[in-house]
């Protein structure tokens, strides 16, 4: 990355700002711009913009994202924000000669039911959770808009697809957030307002894989370095576990000492979530923060920075 300009689209969400820490140890030019300067669903504009800065590599982070309640009433907001952007960015660096393009995905592209753990090959294999579908359809285009790229125009354009991903600046907004900013806001409440019960959606069976998002971000950087294949890849931590379980251990580090009362009437979503990340395990990374100290982490920051602490 010496030496290049690096243009992180999303910089001011979770995994973009992450990617920017990151970014930081290296000795390149980062380029950021601030969404009220620059619509990335506006294609002119964002064609203009890459165009007059001319950024040898890009991180595309930006995004609309959210948790079940947000995908079940936004659904139009979810395809469209995240196609318009992953299109008009795609088509502006291929337009700007841009070198490398790395397209951030989710791992709620694979079917409902996928065997576990989930490979790469899973894609397009079943039909899709029907919770997330609209965001995840999204994303599977933004795959093939790298594909088709690198196929017709020999883009090196790549693909990385995070598991379930939280920390530093997450989203703990309650009707949008995911599963872990959720509940550890939650817990955080129930603790420091003296109750002894806090309501979780769902069973509390299904088993989800969380991966801190600046292990994403330093798995990211590993890819433009040392990734140029066609494949989108799998970037995950390699454990997971029951959400009755992350309840439990985010009590432990909030220090709740109330019980869980669990809403079966919520969908709980896929029974199991969990990644084969042995391809990129295999090409030399693997992620380097447990989940206990990557939770612990997270809340101080959250106790430190966000308004409802």
């Amino acid at each position: 990355m010496a030496g290049r300009k690096v243009w992180v689209a999303g910089h001011r969400g979770m995994v973009g700002s992450a990617i920017v820490r990151r970014l930081a140890a290296e000795d390149c030019e980062i380029l950021t711009v601030d969404r009220d300067a620059l619509d990335l669903r506006r294609q002119a504009e964002v064609e203009d913009w890459v165009r007059s800065r001319r950024p040898d590599a890009v991180f595309l982070a930006a995004a609309q994202v959210g948790g079940i309640h947000a995908n079940g009433t936004r659904p139009a907001d979810f395809i469209y924000d995240n196609l318009a952007i992953e299109a008009n960015v795609i088509h502006a660096a291929h337009l700007a000669g841009v070198a490398k393009l790395l397209f951030l995905g989710s791992s709620c592209i694979y079917p409902k039911l996928a065997p576990q753990p989930m490979g790469e090959d899973a894609l397009l294999t079943g039909p899709l959770e029907e919770t997330n579908q609209w965001y995840a359809v999204a994303k599977i285009a933004g795959i093939r808009l790298c594909q088709a790229y690198r196929l017709q125009h020999g883009r090196d354009f790549i693909s990385a697809m995070p598991t379930n991903l939280y920390g530093i600046n997450d989203n703990f907004d309650l009707m949008s957030s995911h599963v872990l900013p959720a509940l550890l806001r939650r817990i955080h409440a129930a603790r420091r307002d003296g109750r002894d019960r806090v309501e979780v959606w769902g069973t509390g069976a299904p088993r989800r894989e969380f991966l801190n998002v600046d292990d994403l971000a330093d798995a990211c950087l590993f890819m433009m370095k040392h990734y140029t294949g066609r494949d989108h890849l799998n970037v995950g931590f390699g454990k997971d576990i029951s959400i009755r379980g992350l309840a439990g251990m985010i009590a432990e580090i909030v220090g709740f000492e109330g019980g869980f009362v669990f809403d079966a009437s919520r969908p709980d979503g896929p029974p199991r979530k969990a990644l084969d990340i042995s391809r990129l395990s295999g090409l030399g990374w693997k992620a380097s923060i447990g989940l206990r100290d990557g939770i612990a982490a997270t809340y101080a920051w959250f106790l430190d920075n966000h308004p409802a602490a």
